[in-house]
């Protein structure tokens, strides 16, 4: 089995300002990434924006994606929808394009109150892409999905040969720490809560997909760094300058809405957001930019 190390960047989707994609955007976005020491990406997720675009459209994201991986950039594409059918059309494409792994959310509509209901769903999926590692994304707050994950861990090991792990974007430390041990730790358990990932090194986790490692990988990368050497003191002191970012974001509409502006005050246009998502007035977009500066954000991400 192949596992993450460090940071995976859930991709923003570039959208010009009439409402389509902006794929342009993408090598240098990918560029950015790599020059800060990215790991790779994680597109068409919660903060790509993937549930508000067409099938078609999240296919020529991923493929824009796809044509930036290297073996050391990986691309994992998220095929997650509310049909178990579209979503494995959008894992056969992803392994079409040479994708390094897919992932799925569960499915928000009719959400699953069982574990072999789920399962059932993500077998289907995976089953699309039998080449390509399968990543369950466990974000309850988003799919309204909350299920136990070691239950999940066991059931679906039976049935999904390509099952990697799970994108684990959720704050029950205890479990997140069973899942990482599970099966002599077999599985690939990656943190997604960027504002606590000293707590998810803590646990074990070796890799962490977050919307807030497209412009603060450096930030973080530092918090991996002290992490491996002992110095957690300087740890601590590092995630709390993450904190102090993460607070101004949440006022600011948190890691989607907030977070597209935050990619332009660093370089990357990715556009507005489409509908139903908000998109923050130019007036709050002066008073965000200058809360940034007031905490020295431009200089943890230099």
């Amino acid at each position: 089995m192949q596992k993450i190390k460090g940071l995976i960047a859930a991709t923003f989707t570039p959208f010009k300002y009439d409402g389509s994609l902006n794929l342009k955007v993408i090598p240098a976005y990918a560029e950015k990434l790599k020059k800060d020491n990215v790991s790779g990406v994680f597109v068409c997720g919660t903060t790509g924006e993937g549930m508000l675009m067409t099938e078609e459209e999240r296919m020529h994201v991923a493929k824009a994606w796809v044509k930036e991986q290297t073996d050391d950039f990986k691309v994992v594409v998220h095929v997650g929808t509310t049909s178990a059918i579209q979503s494995r059309k959008l894992a056969e494409h992803a392994q079409e394009i040479g994708a390094f792994a897919t992932s799925c959310m569960g499915p928000m509509f009719l959400a699953p109150s069982k574990i072999t209901d789920l399962v059932d769903f993500c077998a289907l999926v995976a089953g699309g892409a039998p080449n390509l590692p399968f990543y369950y994304y466990h974000i309850p707050t988003v799919s309204g999905v909350n299920l136990p994950m070691i239950a999940f861990l066991m059931e679906a090991k039976q049935v999904i040969p390509n099952l990697n792990g799970i994108k684990y974007t959720n704050r029950n430390l205890m479990e997140i720490m069973q899942c990482l041990h599970l099966d002599h730790g077999r599985w690939d358990i990656l943190h997604g809560v960027d504002e606590e990932l000293l707590m998810g090194l803590t646990a074990g986790a070796k890799g962490a997909i977050g919307s807030t490692y497209n412009y603060m990988a450096i930030l973080y990368n530092k918090i991996i760094k002290a992490f491996e050497s002992d110095n957690i003191e300087k740890a601590r002191q590092l995630q709390l300058r993450s904190i102090s970012f993460v607070e101004i974001l949440l006022r600011y509409g948190g890691g989607v809405s907030g977070g597209k502006p935050v990619m332009k005050f660093t370089g990357i246009d990715c556009g507005p957001l489409r509908t139903p998502a908000h998109n923050i007035s130019e007036g709050e977009k002066a008073r965000y930019l200058d809360e940034l500066k007031a905490i020295g954000f431009f200089d943890l991400v230099a």
